[in-house]
């Protein structure tokens, strides 16, 4: 069976780059993609979310900060530049 799809031209790229560097078909390459999506939605495992698959990888979460943190180095900040600036420290 023939199937058309339009595809966005970074989309049509990036298969035809990832084509070249597998030496597969375009063909090939969908019907797995496709074959793939489906079994995991058979599975009952929906595609991860970019958000859900930065916190499974880690890159999410992975630096814990206390709360005043923030405050904290905005002392620092306001410091360094009273220092840089010869001004006397704030008392606040």
């Amino acid at each position: 069976m023939t199937t058309t799809v339009r595809l966005p031209l970074r989309v049509e790229e990036a298969l035809a780059a990832y084509c070249v560097s597998t030496r597969r078909s375009k063909s090939e390459v969908i019907i797995e993609s496709l074959e793939r999506f489906f079994s995991e939605e058979k599975a009952g495992k929906a595609a991860q979310t970019p958000y859900e698959l930065a916190v499974s990888a880690g890159f999410i979460g992975a630096l814990e900060l206390d709360e005043n943190a923030a405050s904290e180095s905005r002392t620092r900040v306001r410091a360094k530049i009273a220092q840089k600036h010869n001004i006397p420290p704030a008392n606040s």
